[in-house]
């Protein structure tokens, strides 16, 4: 009796621990600033209002399962194409066809008012990042344009450097060939322009120049998208601790990407064997596409139980997010997933479905609900209401 008493203490202990994480879970504004789906939906030809279980990461219907409130998303293309600031428009168009056809369950929510107001609608509410400078094509009413169909942060640069700014890789890659580093006086009129229009100025993917540069000029908050920490994984993508603790003095904020070759140190070299292993295949896929990236979809995609074995456990996430909050606060992090962006997930993070499993890690972990509040979106809401121009 006492076993079966003791037993069904324990249950009930659980039960209530899993009701509470979904209650914080679904009372919290969820804002991930980072979504690849307008692509990728694209080159799959499926539209995200579909069901789309075990072609994308994301749709829909999964968005609402996963109690995600806001989503950015992303307007991306390489460097390679030849009329960027057409794709990128090409991109919000085939989002906006998303949404008219599903006005009782999406809305645009340019502003932090609008945003709580999807929420209270039970709406998704949706606006745009733009990826990568370079789809501005060194045109300031281009970035103006894009704002004004809803883009409400911009990428300084993607893995291209632009002519006015430098990116990380090439940064760290093309150091001695580089015509200039960091930001050109155009690069600065940008930034300012972004201020002046209530734009975010996002610097993942910028180099550290860049950076720097940036927090010289910029009289906002800023946002890092979808990055992680290099003090856990040096990888040339993430923030090292000058910047993290940049970001926090400037009222920014960093939301962390959830690729596995950015929160695991030991993933690249999981990452290369298997390439090593698929070399021929690897190479031909080159010589059809010469960006990496393309190949390594193409070549995950076909050996899933390999690259299964590849993947880090959930935890790492939790353990970029502790470093940013132990380093300079609760304050300056949030979530930006990079999902149907990226090519390999942390354990049990399968698709947008699984956001509830990081509130419960968080409240296991002795976050508050609080804490939780502000790292889902509540620190998002107060960078871009910062940054928002305030009509009087």
């Amino acid at each position: 009796m006492k076993y079966a008493t003791t037993c069904f203490f324990f249950l009930l202990t659980l039960f209530c621990a899993a009701q509470s994480y979904r209650k914080i879970h679904a009372k919290a504004i969820l804002i991930d600033t980072h979504n690849d789906i307008p692509t990728t939906a694209i080159e799959k030809g499926v539209s995200f209002d579909q069901s789309l279980k075990g072609i994308t990461h994301s749709d829909l219907q999964r968005m609402k399962e996963g109690g995600v409130d806001v989503q950015f998303f992303s307007i991306w293309c390489d460097g390679n194409q030849t009329k960027p600031y057409a794709w990128a428009n090409r991109e919000i168009d085939t989002v906006m066809a998303w949404l008219k056809r599903n006005p009782h369950t999406m809305m645009t929510s340019f502003d932090t008012r609008t945003m709580r107001k999807a929420v209270k609608q039970k709406k998704l509410g949706v606006l745009f990042g733009i990826e990568g400078g370079h789809m501005i094509e060194d045109d300031i009413q281009k970035l103006e344009a894009l704002y004004n169909l809803g883009a409400r942060y911009m990428t300084l640069t993607w893995n291209n450097s632009t002519s006015w700014a430098t990116s990380a890789l090439d940064e760290t890659t093309k150091k001695d060939s580089l015509k200039h580093k960091g930001l050109t006086a155009f690069g600065q009129q940008v930034v300012q322009k972004m201020n002046a229009l209530g734009m975010l100025v996002d610097l993942s993917h910028v180099g550290e120049q860049t950076f720097w540069d940036v927090m010289a000029v910029t009289t906002k908050p800023v946002l890092v998208s979808h990055s992680c920490v290099y003090g856990l994984c040096p990888h040339l993508r993430n923030l090292k601790d000058d910047q993290i603790k940049a970001i926090a003095k400037n009222g920014g904020v960093i939301h962390l990407n959830f690729y596995s070759g950015f929160l695991d140190a030991a993933f690249d070299k999981r990452s290369n064997d298997f390439l090593a292993l698929h070399r021929n295949e690897y190479d031909s896929m080159l010589k059809l596409n010469p960006e990496p990236y393309f190949a390594q979809v193409y070549l995950f995609n076909k050996y899933p139980q390999e690259v299964s074995a590849m993947r880090p456990p959930m935890s790492l996430l939790l353990d970029h997010l502790d470093y940013i909050v132990t380093l300079v606060g609760v304050d300056h992090v949030g979530l930006g997933s990079d999902f149907d962006g990226v090519n390999s997930l942390p354990r049990q993070l399968d698709d947008v479905t699984t956001y509830p499993l990081i509130t419960k890690a968080l409240l296991e972990k002795g976050y508050t609900k609080k804490d939780i509040t502000k790292i889902l979106g509540g620190n998002f809401l107060r960078v871009l209401r910062a940054n928002e121009v305030q009509v009087k």
